[in-house]
């Protein structure tokens, strides 16, 4: 019997769930005990994916010109991309980087192995395929993002305009879950095989990817 697209999404999310402890600077962060050049240098290392992302988003877009569904997740994201550019700006000035530090910043390739990826499936990956995998990262990523907004405002005194950027992502966006459900459910009824080893090979390595971001910045604070 054929799987809804709720189905294969919800599976996705389940499955792929990241391991509760695997992300290590988020406990520091949130009990106030990591620095405040860690924010900064995630600031730094996040105007780089943000901005590999974006072109990645805009790439699978193109490559899914004949799927209109899938299409338009991809542009949507791409376009939430830019607005979240927009609010890391915000977060730059209050860790005090100013333009000089923000274009002089050499990134981490640990951060940047994220982006990396993503660039790999842009150009490898089926765009549905894709659809499913990062729509279970985007669940872990959104709450790594409300507790990062929590802990900001209660140990390091950020407003709520600096904090914009992890709110922006923590806030649960209805239209970005109805737009995945679009694409999934435009792939199977296209006779897609979407979903299995391949869509879970994906999910897996961006999940781990994802974890290696955080880390690669815990890890900074021991070097």
């Amino acid at each position: 019997m054929a799987r809804s697209a709720r189905e294969v999404l919800e599976e996705a999310v389940r499955e792929l769930a990241p391991d509760a402890e695997g992300n290590r600077l988020l406990p520091l962060v949130s009990a106030g005990k990591a620095p405040r050049e860690v924010i900064a240098s995630f600031a730094l290392e996040q105007r780089h994916v943000i901005t590999a992302d974006r072109r990645s988003f805009l790439h699978l877009a193109d490559r899914a010109a004949a799927d209109p569904p899938v299409e338009a997740f991809f542009t949507g994201l791409a376009q939430g991309e830019s607005l979240a550019l927009d609010r890391l700006t915000a977060l730059e000035t209050a860790c005090g980087l100013d333009r000089d530090a923000v274009r002089d910043y050499e990134p981490r390739p640990g951060c940047q192995a994220f982006p990396a990826y993503g660039a790999w499936l842009a150009l490898n990956a089926e765009p549905v395929d894709v659809v499913v995998a990062l729509t279970a990262n985007f669940a872990a990523w959104g709450n790594y993002c409300a507790e990062m907004g929590r802990a900001l405002r209660q140990h390091y005194g950020f407003d709520d305009t600096a904090c914009g950027f992890f709110d922006f992502f923590a806030t649960p966006a209805p239209e970005v879950t109805n737009q995945a459900l679009d694409a999934v459910r435009f792939g199977i009824d296209a006779g897609r095989p979407v979903g299995g080893r391949t869509v879970n090979r994906y999910g897996r390595l961006v999940q781990s990817y994802e974890l290696m971001f955080w880390n690669t910045l815990a890890d900074g604070l021991t070097d």
